[in-house]
């Protein structure tokens, strides 16, 4: 159990460290009453890129051999090396613009929320998934709504300093970009594919 509680807060982290500084946008540009809007959006969004992970992992899953669905571990291995040579776009002027629309508050944070993490978020969860029996999927589950909310709050409070916001920004992608790799390699170890290979 300990290890799959670790599992999801690692998973979570890596793909939300980048959009805890989106949080922080988004909860600088609603009202305050509009406050636990912005958590039912970021729950709805989260939820449907989490039930895409889920279905994909089940379809995956039909595969027999556990080393072929290893090779998932290439995934976020790529987004890591892609993120660490490349970087990533600036998403900060489009939230602020979605978040301008108006219409609802929930609506456009799961829009943003989807928007700004689904290739993330899935190309991570999918290969988690895919190696975990129902049991641990339940613990990584109620661990990523738990990190869910803490992320929504601490968005919040730090939104309240900027200078967190700017190390962030600065460091957020290497953070990233190395937990994506630890991933996709544990994923390879874990399911026999580096052994079957040697």
């Amino acid at each position: 159990m300990f290890n799959s509680i670790l599992t999801g807060v690692t998973a979570y982290i890596s793909t939300s460290i980048d959009y805890l500084i989106i949080l922080m946008v988004i909860f600088g540009t609603t009202q305050k009453k509009q406050r636990w809007s912005v958590y039912l959006g970021d729950v709805l969004g989260t939820s449907v890129l989490v039930a895409t992970s889920l279905i994909l992992a089940f379809v995956l899953g039909l595969i027999p051999s556990d080393w072929m669905l290893g090779l998932l571990g290439i995934i976020p291995i790529l987004m890591g090396l892609k993120l660490l040579f490349f970087g990533e776009k600036d998403d900060d002027d489009e939230v602020e613009k979605g978040m301008k629309k108006r219409s609802s508050v929930i609506l456009n944070v799961a829009l943003i929320t989807i928007a700004t993490c689904g290739a993330d978020n899935i190309g991570i969860y999918v290969p988690i998934f895919v190696q975990s029996n129902f049991q641990q999927i339940i613990t990584i589950l109620i661990t990523f709504f738990v990190m869910l909310t803490l992320f929504c709050y601490i968005g919040f409070v730090l939104g309240k300093i900027p200078q967190v916001a700017n190390v962030l920004e600065h460091w957020g992608k290497y953070i990233t970009a190395i937990v994506y790799i630890v991933i996709g390699i544990v994923v390879l170890i874990e399911s026999g594919t580096i052994a079957h290979f040697i």
